[in-house]
């Protein structure tokens, strides 16, 4: 075991984690952290029919609440990601689950979905986003070779706790109602404070370059340590954006399964439990997966956008027939195709954050992963209400899950525009940009055009005394 924890940030590209040591302890952390993140929301389906039971709302209104914690999770993620640069992971994380445990506790006393927007969505969402993003960096600067392994192994939780939740949510809401349910999920989630307490505390010593108060308005440092944290000169880098596109796609129709599969099969004609059994049957092979998918990657025989855009594929191919395979009223069909969307969306999932220190740098990763849930917030908050709404209007979810994997197989023809995309290696990783050339061009321009504009009066007032020196 070691004292000694690798910086996420100020690192050099080429840098690699110790890949072991106290690393696997942190790797316990977000196993346990994730499955009460993700593992917890992919399960609250359950919780889906009873709301709309006992709210008397539509289907697209009940959506609104798990996307909203959804894209509140992501858009709070860049925060998260900007005070670890600036202070500590740990004291972050720590936060989170904190404020993740509030707002399940106090969704329990809800009179309206309005509260449980602002609870389940907008406090416990917060506190997802500001858990999820440091957790995943601070374990990947702990390794580089096993690095998309022990995401996978990490990541397995959200499949098994997806296994476990389901059952056990439907039988918390029969026996204490969904408001106890809740109740209950609100203390698990606290768990996560321990989760982050692990984390070695440790002030990051990342600093935006030295401003020069005699050239730079006090507005331009302010911008200057914002962008720095943030990492917003990474908006400027093509492959950067093209990946974040892809994978905002791939999050409109991702989740979709997740939240409206259950209802699907009790609208299908199965019981409660049948249907709970389905998802927990798509949780068990989405955690061979992950283990699976991170074990060959590491391998290297392929390179793990290519690994990335195969899984993605298969995986729309799949939620596109999840519908289909229940019309004829088979549940071995629904199973088995369940069975195959999870090994799939598991496989996937670990890749699609392994690749990021690769298109951008380990350097910048922490900021590069913010930033990339912040851009696909908009797509997770699109996705659920979107097949609800469309649920609404044909009266069943076939065009929902149609649409869904639609979306994940644009997103699979996006990533094969990245730069590189077809080559058999990996291109090497931009260098830093600097924001003087970047970000704050502009910002550079207008100070200069004005210092200009100030140089040329004070030179046309001194021609005005020459000429008239009597005016003096």
């Amino acid at each position: 075991m070691t004292n000694n924890k690798p910086k996420v940030e100020g690192r050099s590209d080429e840098a690699e984690g110790p890949d072991g040591g106290w690393g696997w302890v942190l790797v316990g952390a977000l196993f346990v952290s994730t499955s009460l993140v993700f593992g917890l929301m992919r399960s609250l389906g359950i919780f889906f029919v009873e709301f709309v039971q006992y709210f008397e709302e539509s289907a697209q209104a009940i959506s609104w609440i798990s996307s909203t914690g959804l894209a509140a999770q992501q858009f709070f993620s860049p925060l998260g990601a900007a005070l670890c640069n600036a202070y500590d992971a740990r004291v972050v994380v720590m936060t989170g689950g904190v404020l993740a445990g509030l707002g399940l506790i106090l969704a329990s006393q809800a009179t309206c979905l309005v509260h449980l927007y602002l609870t389940m969505g907008l406090i416990s969402g917060l506190g997802w986003g500001l858990i999820f993003t440091p957790m995943v960096a601070t374990v990947m600067a702990h390794f580089t070779r096993r690095r998309t392994l022990v995401l996978g192994l990490a990541f397995s939780s959200i499949g098994l706790s997806s296994f476990a939740f389901n059952p056990l949510f439907q039988w918390l809401v029969e026996m204490y109602a969904w408001r106890g349910a809740l109740l209950i999920l609100g203390g698990l989630s606290l768990n996560i404070v321990p989760c982050g307490a692990l984390i070695h505390p440790q002030r990051h010593s990342k600093a935006p370059a030295k401003v020069d108060s005699e050239n730079r308005s006090s507005r331009a440092s302010v911008l200057n340590r914002v962008s720095s944290y943030l990492e917003l000169s990474l908006l400027l880098e093509r492959p950067y954006i093209t990946y974040t596109l892809a994978v905002t796609l791939l999050n409109v129709g991702y989740f979709v399964p997740y939240f409206h599969l259950v209802a699907h099969s009790r609208q299908a004609g199965f019981s409660e439990y049948q249907a709970a059994f389905v998802m927990s049957a798509a949780g068990a092979t989405d955690i061979l997966g992950r283990i699976m998918s991170g074990w060959f990657s590491d391998l290297r025989y392929f390179r793990l956008i290519h690994l990335l855009t195969m899984w993605t594929t298969l995986a729309g191919v799949f939620i596109m027939l999840l519908p289909v395979s229940s019309l004829s009223g088979s549940y071995t069909a629904l199973i088995g195709i369940s069975l195959l969307y999870g090994f799939c969306s598991g496989a996937l999932t670990s890749l699609v954050f392994a690749v990021v220190p690769m298109i951008v740098g380990v350097e910048r990763m922490m900021g590069g992963l913010g930033l990339l849930q912040l851009i696909e917030s908009g797509a997770g908050l699109l996705g659920t209400p979107m097949s609800g709404l469309l649920k609404d209007i044909t009266g069943n979810y076939i065009a929902s899950f149609m649409v869904a994997g639609s979306f994940v197989i644009l997103g699979t023809l996006t990533m094969a525009t990245l730069p590189h995309y077809f080559s058999c290696t990996d291109p090497l990783p931009p260098q830093r940009r600097s924001l003087d050339e970047g970000l704050h061009s502009e910002l550079k321009l207008m100070n200069s055009v004005s210092s200009d504009k100030n140089h040329k009066g004070v030179n046309d007032l001194t021609d005005e005394v020459t000429k008239y020196p009597q005016d003096c």
